[in-house]
């Protein structure tokens, strides 16, 4: 084979079915050390990312797919901390103290957004879109922000039922807490 063909031969591996090139591995920012100090970018493997959206498309139903969508936001979040120093998150603000790679609710939500968003553009949501976080704010000085997500609306016109996808009351890469916005809102979720 002639120089010349086996150089385009190479240059189309990448293109191949099965076999994504670095550059197209899908990449997320991931932010930790409390309010978004610290921005560290995260390249999932084609393979891995493939594992977590097989598991949603086993989803049969919006209630199915939330329970699944869980397990799926711990997943990124460990694959994450194999690059990232957020393997020392611990759930809530004071069990990992001082650690380089903690979390608060504005890096959880911002990372769990962006880790909802990637799997929404690799067709891993059917029953669910990806909103903008929200934040509950309880008397004067305590916040909290979440991701959130929203069932895509059902043919009968009835509400779409709103969610919140919080990864911040949970150890990093154990699944994270989905509840109702409205009962989220009025402070419902583990007590960490």
């Amino acid at each position: 084979m002639s120089r010349t063909a086996c150089l385009l031969l190479l240059g189309l591996l990448p293109a191949l079915p099965g076999r994504a090139a670095p550059a197209e591995l899908p990449a997320v920012e991931v932010c930790f050390n409390y309010g978004c100090v610290s921005r560290w970018p995260v390249a999932f493997e084609a393979r891995r990312l493939r594992g977590v959206l097989l598991s949603l498309e086993k989803a049969a139903s919006p209630e199915e797919e939330r329970a699944r969508l869980a397990v799926a936001v711990g997943d990124l979040y460990a694959l994450a901390a194999e690059q990232t120093p957020i393997g020392r998150d611990r759930g809530g603000n004071y069990a990992d103290e001082s650690a380089f790679g903690r979390m608060d609710c504005i890096d959880h939500s911002t990372t769990t957004t962006r880790f909802l968003r990637l799997l929404e553009q690799q067709g891993g949501l059917r029953w669910h879109r990806v909103l903008e976080p929200v934040r509950r704010v309880r008397g004067l000085i305590f916040q909290h922000y979440s991701a959130a997500i929203e069932e895509v609306p059902v043919a009968d016109g009835g509400p779409a039922r709103r969610f919140v996808v919080d990864s911040w009351f949970v150890d990093n890469g154990r699944p994270a807490v989905i509840l109702p916005l409205e009962a989220w809102m009025e402070g419902e979720g583990p007590d960490v």
